[in-house]
């Protein structure tokens, strides 16, 4: 029988996307921090900003949770390792609790995590408690912790606000829309915690406001049972990846570069914008982040787009996701029509645009095999470049991202989340590509993957959800 560890953890939502989420999650774990408990906050799907705002909230690395892309059993092991440290478990979930598929609730109720539901409060009184039982009981299988109330006016609305709870449901407080703790935004979401100089001000007068309106006290606690966990195989022993990590750089899943380092990388970061040449580095990873804010100060920093085009022609390896993409182009032009002339590796210019452009997850098949993540960008990239694949979404959203391959140069608008096959990602960082699939990644590619992760591609692949 697996062992059991314990930990109380509840899993924040709200019924519509822009109810203050993450505002609450990161009023919650500072909370608890400063109280003298140790937090992690998990966030749910893919979501790079949030993320650091979390984790400059509770002190502890944020990781990903997600029922297809990080997948049941790799969810299941972070969530364990999480519940033999820490004193207290937080999940922000992800749009309305019960959108999309698979959904928040769907992960809460796999794992038995009890929902939070947080109800913007704003000239609303009574009807937030039927709002409130809605959402507690509209999935009768559904384990269910109280609500907070964001956004409220003053003490006597908060406590109409509480007074309207029927059927048991828990107060856990409320966050008032005068505070000015409420996290700024830009067109892919929050602004990175890295440009908020007052971010823990911020954060330590959320605690404050919240403390002041419940009992700070911790939610039961959840059972989360031991994963069937694989020890993670050195098939990039001795490799050196050269990180790209600034303002301009900063979309990283933490899973992905702890993979890279379990499957022994030897990691350098090194800023794209200040840096004028690489670290010493086998292989090279550009991740997306906002290069359309840092475009001019990339385009006249020459001495690194030269570093990159020797990287590239030395035949050695290179990833380019999303931000990393447009980076490689001939040029990238803002919303502004600013236009700066970039690495030139790729043919194409991208555009900025002010709506969003695509915005789904993302299945893709390698000729390394099959990879997960998703999409979500405000350009439109123009190239005559054929694509060697492209993406495919579980749940039908828009996007049918393109890869692109020049030598060992992958680039695309896709996020890869690496642990969804991490043979693949060692092929593709691999310097010597050959020896990697002779020795130690044909085997695995040929049959020692899980099913849901093999190489065949097409829409019933895409259909077998964890």
């Amino acid at each position: 029988m697996k062992s059991i560890r314990h930990c109380p953890a509840v899993l924040i939502a709200a019924p519509a996307s822009g109810q203050g989420k993450t505002t609450v999650t990161a009023a919650l774990a500072r909370l608890h921090r400063n109280q003298g408990r140790k937090v992690r906050v998990f966030k749910c799907g893919p979501d790079f900003l949030d993320p650091m705002i979390l984790e400059r909230a509770s002190g502890a690395p944020v990781y990903q949770l997600d029922m297809w892309m990080v997948g049941e059993q790799e969810s299941r092991r972070l969530l364990w390792e999480a519940a033999g440290e820490a004193d207290l478990i937080l999940i922000e979930g992800v749009m309305g609790l019960f959108d999309g598929t698979p959904s928040s609730a769907d992960l809460a109720r796999h794992f038995g995590v009890p929902v939070l539901g947080v109800i913007d409060g704003t000239a609303m009184a009574q009807t937030f408690g039927a709002l409130a039982l809605g959402l507690a009981k509209y999935q009768p299988d559904l384990p269910f912790a109280g609500v907070l109330a964001n956004r409220v006016g003053t003490l006597r609305h908060a406590q109409l606000l509480e007074g309207s709870l029927t059927e048991g449901l828990r107060w856990y407080g409320a966050l008032s829309r005068e505070t000015g703790i409420e996290l700024p935004s830009r067109h892919l979401g929050l602004v990175q915690a890295s440009e908020l100089n007052d971010l823990d001000l911020r954060l330590d007068a959320a605690a404050d406001a919240l403390a002041s309106s419940c009992e700070v006290a911790l939610p039961p606690a959840v059972e989360f049972a031991a994963p069937d966990v694989l020890e993670a195989e050195p098939l990039l022993a001795g490799v050196r990846i050269a990180v790209a990590r600034d303002e301009a750089f900063a979309f990283t899943y933490g899973a992905s570069l702890d993979l890279l380092r379990a499957m022994g990388a030897e990691l350098s970061f090194f800023s794209p914008i200040r840096d004028t040449e690489l670290p010493e580095a086998d292989s090279l990873y550009l991740p997306g982040g906002y290069p359309e804010l840092h475009h001019v100060a990339l385009s006249q920093n020459t001495s690194m787009l030269t570093a990159i085009r020797a990287h590239h022609a030395a035949g050695k390896p290179l990833l380019a996701e999303c931000g990393g993409m447009l980076y490689l182009l001939d040029s990238l032009t803002d919303v502004e029509g600013t236009r700066a002339e970039l690495v030139g590796l790729l043919a194409g210019d991208a555009v900025m645009q002010k709506r969003l452009a695509a915005l789904a997850l993302q299945a893709v098949e390698l000729p390394e095999g099959l990879l997960r993540g998703h999409t979500y960008h405000h350009s439109l990239t123009s190239t005559e470049l054929e694509p060697i694949a492209r993406g495919l979404s579980p749940n039908g959203g828009r996007g049918a991202e393109a890869v692109y391959r020049e030598g060992r140069m992958t680039a695309s608008y896709v996020h890869f989340y690496f642990p969804s096959n991490p043979s693949a990602i060692a092929a593709l960082f691999a310097p010597d590509l050959e020896a990697a699939f002779a020795s130690r990644l044909a085997p695995t590619l040929e049959g020692g993957m899980p099913e849901e992760t093999q190489s065949t591609v097409g829409a019933s692949l895409l259909a077998k959800r964890p």
